[in-house]
């Protein structure tokens, strides 16, 4: 595991977008470095196994809490500039942390570009649409959705009802266009 962790590491740092990794990478990660914390607890600091052991386990916290910053920050980039990362590059962890914030962070931006344009837009509440049916724009690959389902792969002027937050981004991005229902 000590390898994985390695190039997937050194594979983040090199690269400006985000790198895929295997959906239970962390998973695996974590049972990984709980053998090491057990393991290093049952031997003798003093011995040379033990000190071995030991710098294993500091190099992999190091090494597993740069990834995680770097993977954060790309993921908060690509959220912030209206991006969509194929669901096949994040780990089951990243797709929750990504479905979660997305959102957010498109009406953030929303609220933003409004008061730049002179707007002020009231705040009501009103019932929530959970889907929106789009008309696809573009070839799109498959996307995790807001509600932990897949969706696509989309072609061309596919129809398809995504749940509000990932038809909004893909508007957004002009991958696709809301087509109103009645």
């Amino acid at each position: 595991m000590y390898d994985e962790l390695y190039e997937a590491w050194r594979g983040e740092k090199g690269a400006e977008d985000i790198q895929s990794l295997p959906r239970d990478f962390f998973a695996k990660l974590a049972e990984y470095i709980g053998k090491l914390k057990e393991e290093s607890r049952m031997l003798d600091k003093r011995t040379l196994r033990g000190r071995l052991l030991s710098q294993e386990r500091e190099s992999v916290l190091r090494l597993t809490e740069e990834l995680i910053r770097a993977r954060y920050d790309k993921i908060m980039r690509l959220v912030s500039a209206g991006g969509i990362a194929p669901s096949t590059f994040f780990t089951g962890e990243e797709v929750n942390f990504y479905e979660k914030v997305a959102p957010s962070t498109e009406s953030y931006l929303g609220i933003l570009k409004n008061i730049l344009q002179g707007r002020l837009l009231r705040v009501e509440k009103k019932a929530k649409k959970k889907v929106l049916v789009v008309r696809v724009l573009q070839e799109i690959p498959s996307i995790v959705g807001a509600d932990m389902k897949t969706y696509g792969p989309f072609k061309q002027e596919d129809v398809a009802a995504l749940p509000v937050e990932n038809a909004r981004i893909l508007i957004k991005q002009g991958a696709a266009e809301e087509i109103e229902v009645t």
